[in-house]
């Protein structure tokens, strides 16, 4: 008997992404229900090299049969539609943020903490991080065992796509726009983002964080170790696709750029381009599809008798987001 997974939030973007990461895996002969809410009811989505879902309405759909429930949608969704499919006997993943930092919950990157997965059976949710936590994440895990992470100072440079499709089309229209001289108008954006950075992902917090830059940290300390502080600044730049991040990371002990390497070198999930001469790092358009963390840029902090700094990308979407749902899905059923 197949396995049955709905998939909620198919049509967005990470949820079209989900559904193609999942045709990639173990599951790809599985028994898939696409899921929307509203308007996004009806939508045709491909799934494999050949299948069309119509995609149905979450609010409508009986979860009893379904074992694997995947949530690519916002969190008020989430919060009413999670519970519903966990109490019908599936299990949820969850991309919404919504369940991530609750302690019951396991934060789970694949590959990186698979081990507290088992800690999902009570309240059958596993959470996703953000992409931006689960990149730092991949990077900081091989250096923290080699030297032990102390400090982390983070700056993201986000894309249109981290804020969904909607941010994505006001980027084009707004680029397309200023060519012929018309004024950029921001709808989705709290700023004109085309040829533009804004400092504000998320809501703004009493102490002028963002929740973004808040939850960074916390989801650092969730998925590595409670000690490591992180102070984060996380910008959306006039990017389609493809995360960047620049760190400088201060150690309990003395590494340095060769034992860094090494340590990264050896790690899964990444690959490093470190060539100190022109082109010789990587950059977010050439690494939008990739399943890799890329790693350039390493160097000593002259600040810094413990320190370094480096430059990290990742695509966002795919594997920030939605292979790492794929992955759990395998791991879900394998256990």
């Amino acid at each position: 008997m197949a396995h049955r997974i709905a998939v909620i939030g198919a049509p967005s973007l990470i949820g079209r992404e989900i559904l193609r990461c999942l045709s990639e895996t173990s599951l790809a002969g599985a028994e898939v229900v696409a899921l929307a809410q509203g308007r996004g009811a009806g939508a045709d989505i491909s799934w494999g090299d050949k299948a069309v879902l119509k995609t149905r309405d979450v609010a409508r759909f009986d979860f009893a049969g379904t074992q694997l429930a995947i949530f690519a949608c916002d969190a008020k969704l989430a919060a009413v539609e999670v519970p519903r499919a966990t109490a019908a006997g599936a299990m949820a993943i969850d991309l919404s943020g919504h369940f991530h930092l609750e302690a019951d919950v396991p934060l789970v990157v694949a590959g990186l903490n698979d081990h507290t997965v088992a800690r999902a059976a009570r309240r059958r949710i596993i959470a996703c991080p953000l992409p931006a936590s689960l990149i730092l994440a991949m990077v900081l895990k091989p250096l923290h065992e080699a030297a032990g992470v102390k400090r982390v100072v983070a700056a993201t440079y986000q894309p249109a796509s981290g804020a969904g499709k909607e941010a994505m089309d006001e980027l084009w229209s707004q680029t397309r726009g200023i060519f012929v001289n018309d004024t950029p108008e921001a709808q989705y954006f709290t700023k004109q983002i085309a040829f533009n950075v804004i400092p504000h992902i998320d809501r703004f917090m009493p102490d002028g964080a963002t929740r973004e830059e808040w939850a960074m940290g916390v989801e650092i300390r969730k998925l590595l170790h409670p000690d490591i502080q992180v102070s984060a600044s996380c910008v959306r730049v006039p990017v389609m696709l493809g995360l960047g991040m620049a760190l400088n990371i201060a150690f309990d002990r003395p590494i340095t750029e060769r034992d860094a390497r090494e340590a990264l070198r050896k790690a899964p999930g990444l690959s490093l381009l470190d060539r100190r001469d022109d082109g010789g790092y990587a950059s977010p358009a050439e690494i939008v599809g990739e399943d890799m963390v890329y790693v350039s840029r390493i160097r000593r902090d002259a600040t810094l008798p413990e320190g370094l700094s480096l430059w990290v990308v990742g695509d966002d979407v795919r594997l920030g987001a939605a292979l790492n749902a794929a992955r759990l899905a395998e791991a879900v059923f394998k256990a």
